[in-house]
């Protein structure tokens, strides 16, 4: 198995995950280990979960997945970040974005799937792309991409509440902002530039 390309295949992977987190990290006001590793595991686990999936569903769901999956990510994410702006706009204690360091599960969900639904068809190419022929290396595969993920978004967490720290008053915008941006990132690349 190629580990130098599948590492590459994660770190690519993760930076929506990784720029999600570090704009969560922004716009919380206090940041516990636990909200951190939940948010890290969440997007560590869809990351893993969906090249498996792709996988799983193989070459006759290829064409399916890449008619849709932009549009999914753009609609979650520009819901997201839309919602973290306007509740930017409203005082602390009518503001339902987590200033306490705590996300809903539902919230959670919406990320960690945004984020990962491009590596559902990353799986579809991941035997070619890596050397990974059989289910033990696929799995392995997908172990090194979870992991990987967890721990750059696990650093995004804490690199967002430095640096949230810094803008304060405006994080929950730039994070609003970063996230907006994300959805129309993936967007774009699967419209004109795939």
């Amino acid at each position: 198995m190629d580990y130098i390309s599948l590492f590459g295949i994660a770190v690519g992977l993760s930076m929506d995950a990784f720029a999600v987190s570090a704009a969560n990290g922004a716009t919380a006001k206090k940041v516990s280990f636990s909200f951190a590793c939940k948010l890290a595991g969440a997007f560590g686990l869809f990351q893993a979960l969906m090249p498996f999936l792709g996988w799983v569903i193989g070459k006759a769901g290829a064409a399916l997945i890449s008619k849709v999956d932009h549009w999914i990510a753009l609609i979650l994410l520009l819901y997201l970040g839309i919602k973290m702006i306007w509740e930017s706009r409203k005082p602390d204690e009518e503001s339902e974005t987590p200033k306490d360091g705590k996300l809903s599960f539902k919230t959670l969900l919406v990320l960690a799937i945004a984020t990962s639904i491009d590596a559902l068809a990353t799986g579809i190419i991941l035997p070619g792309a890596v050397g990974a022929s059989t289910l033990s290396l696929i799995a392995l595969a997908v172990c090194l991409i979870g992991l990987t993920t967890f721990v750059l978004c696990l650093a995004g967490v804490y690199i967002g509440k430095k640096f949230g720290d810094l803008i304060s008053s405006k994080a929950e915008i730039v994070g609003g902002i970063v996230l907006i941006a994300i959805g129309v990132k993936i967007f774009v690349e699967h419209m004109w530039l795939s």
